[in-house]
């Protein structure tokens, strides 16, 4: 019978070697020579009686079976090196912490307060993805992805972050040509630019449950995008309250339809660690609820 020491050799070598793309970085990584490394995936490929991965004089990448072994025996590696930081105390806080957000929020909030937040914990290091795809956060190893809007069924932990509120805005130069809209049906008969999701434009909806997919000047799959066309007076904008709040203080833009309320968006931080989330995920979650309270969302 093969132990469970003999199972787990050539793991490490094998997992660091696809991080790090190559055997060379994959031993700076571990603190060994390259030919150890490239040693002992070949043992382990050896044992398994497959190849894992193909290698030639510049690349290394990897074949179906070690693709799919990979994504078994990653998530099971990081979880060991997890473990001991599990019971470490804040001040200890250390590690890779990877987080995916979506665009807006990734770039505008968590970009922005990265900084402090690894000023606060110097062990600890930010890895983040910045993107609207619902990334699959076990295969994709990511430790915390923040989700916008209901949950679907999932038996990944969740934690509120805040709640994000709407809001309709169109430049004053805009408005002063094209007039007002006083109604949600006078959308219609506007210029306006809407996010695309699906290739599918985003409807812009209210809190009593009125609804309109208005006529569109300029579609597009990116807020920032429309932000800066609804600036440059092309037409009316649906966004997040808190992208636009500098620029209606400055009145650069101005709150249309105000008198309607507006849908609240809730956000979360999801992981799938169970009860046993890293310190440092901890930590990066009350960090994030803690600056988002100061904010007018």
């Amino acid at each position: 019978m093969v132990s469970i020491l003999e199972k787990t050799t050539g793991l490490v070598a094998f997992v660091r070697t696809v991080d790090a793309g190559s055997f060379s970085a994959a031993s700076r990584l571990i603190g060994s020579s390259q030919s150890a490394v490239s040693k002992s995936v070949a043992r382990l490929e050896h044992r398994l009686g497959v190849r894992l991965i193909q290698r030639s004089t510049r690349t290394l990448s990897l074949t179906t079976e070690g693709q799919a072994y990979y994504e078994r025996v990653a998530p099971l590696l990081r979880g060991i090196e997890d473990a001991e930081d599990v019971v470490q105390a804040a001040s200890e806080a250390k590690g890779l912490l990877r987080v995916s957000a979506p665009q807006e929020f990734g770039r505008m909030l968590i970009a922005a307060w990265a900084p402090e937040f690894l000023a606060r914990h110097p062990g600890v290091k930010l890895e983040l993805n910045v993107t609207d795809r619902n990334v699959d956060i076990i295969r994709e190893g990511y430790d915390l992805a923040v989700r916008m809007g209901t949950l679907r069924d999932t038996e990944l932990i969740s934690r509120k972050l805040a709640d994000l509120h709407w809001i309709l805005v169109a430049s004053p130069a805009y408005l002063e040509r094209r007039g007002h809209p006083e109604t949600v049906k006078d959308l219609c008969s506007h210029s306006c630019l809407r996010y695309l999701t699906s290739g599918r434009p985003w409807p812009f909806s209210f809190a009593d449950g009125q609804s309109v997919i208005p006529d569109g000047s300029f579609d597009t799959d990116d807020s920032g995008s429309i932000r800066q066309a609804a600036l440059n007076a092309a037409g009316i904008a649906y966004q997040l309250r808190m992208t636009v709040t500098d620029f209606l203080a400055d009145g650069r833009l101005v709150e249309v339809l105000p008198h309607l309320a507006m849908p609240v968006l809730p956000a979360y931080a999801l992981h799938a660690f169970g009860r046993q989330l890293p310190i440092r995920g901890r930590l990066f979650m009350d960090f994030m609820i803690e600056k988002l309270s100061g904010l007018d969302l």
